[in-house]
C-alpha cells in the first residue's frame, strides 16, 4: 500500500471588513471615521472595521463592528471591493472587505465605543492623514460613487423624504467636486420624470419659498430601462 499523501500547511490569512460611510452635512461630502486606542496606528484616524468572528457573515461583521465603534444602525452596506495588499497591516496578513453607504445625517448621532476613542465626520477636502491603507480605500470609494451617481438615485439616499431642487443640486455637486448650471440642471432633472412636485414650500433666508419635492422610486425603474440618465455637464 502506498504512503498515504500528506495535506501541506494551508497559510490562512485574517479577514476584516471596513466601512466607508458618506453624508452630506455642512454644506460639504463627508466621511464617518474613528480615532483608534488601539496599535497599530493607536490615536490616529481610520473607517470603522474590524475582524470576522467564526460565526459572523462579513455583513454581520461590518454591522457590528459600525454600530460597536460609531452607534450608528440601521445603515443599508454595500459590499464595495476587496483589499489585500500583502502589507497593507503591519501585523499580520489582512484581507478586507469594504463596505459602504450613503446617510442622512440629521438623524444619526455618532458615539465611539469599543477600539474608538472618538467618532467624528470629516469633510472630504479635509482628511487627516489615516492609518492603514484607508486613504486608498477612500479614494477608490469616491471613484465608485461618483460613477454610480450616473445609473442609480443614490443622491436621495443622503436628502430627508422631501428636498428642494437646491438641496438635490448640492448633492450633485458636492459628490462631483464641481458646480453645476442651475438652469440646465433642474431642466434635466425635472425632465425625467421621477420626482414629484408636492404642495409643500420652504422658505430660505430672503428668497420666496421653494417647492418641496419627493423621489419616486416607480418613476424611476421606468426611466432608468434606457440606461444611463444621470449626466450633467
Amino acid at each position: 500500500m502506498g504512503e498515504a499523501m500528506s495535506t501541506p500547511a494551508i497559510p490562512r490569512p485574517a479577514v476584516a471588513t471596513d466601512i466607508v460611510l458618506f453624508t452630506i452635512r455642512d454644506d460639504s461630502l463627508q466621511l464617518l471615521l474613528i480615532r483608534r486606542n488601539l496599535e497599530p496606528f493607536k490615536g490616529e484616524w481610520a473607517l470603522p472595521g474590524g475582524f470576522v468572528r467564526e460565526d459572523e457573515s462579513l455583513e454581520e461583521t461590518a454591522t457590528r463592528e459600525l454600530r460597536e465603534e460609531t452607534g450608528v444602525t440601521d445603515v443599508y452596506l454595500e459590499q464595495l471591493y476587496t483589499f489585500g495588499d500583502p502589507d497593507r497591516d503591519p501585523r499580520f496578513r489582512v484581507i478586507t472587505v469594504v463596505y459602504y453607504a450613503l446617510v442622512n445625517a440629521m438623524d444619526r448621532d455618532v458615539v465611539a465605543g469599543t477600539d474608538a476613542d472618538e467618532a467624528q465626520w470629516y469633510g472630504l477636502d479635509a482628511l487627516p492623514p489615516l492609518a492603514f491603507d484607508h486613504g486608498r480605500i477612500v479614494d477608490y470609494a469616491l471613484q465608485r460613487l461618483r460613477y454610480k451617481l450616473e445609473y442609480a438615485p443614490v443622491a436621495f439616499q443622503l436628502l430627508p423624504r422631501r428636498f428642494t431642487l437646491t438641496d438635490l443640486q448640492t448633492v450633485y455637486e458636492r459628490i462631483l467636486g464641481r458646480d453645476l448650471d442651475k438652469r440646465n440642471f433642474r431642466r434635466k432633472i425635472l425632465g425625467l420624470g421621477f420626482l414629484k412636485a408636492t404642495d409643500t414650500y420652504r422658505r430660505e433666508g430672503a428668497h420666496r419659498p421653494a417647492r418641496l419635492y419627493e423621489f419616486v422610486e416607480e418613476r424611476f425603474e421606468e426611466a432608468a430601462g434606457g440606461g444611463v440618465i444621470f449626466q450633467f455637464n
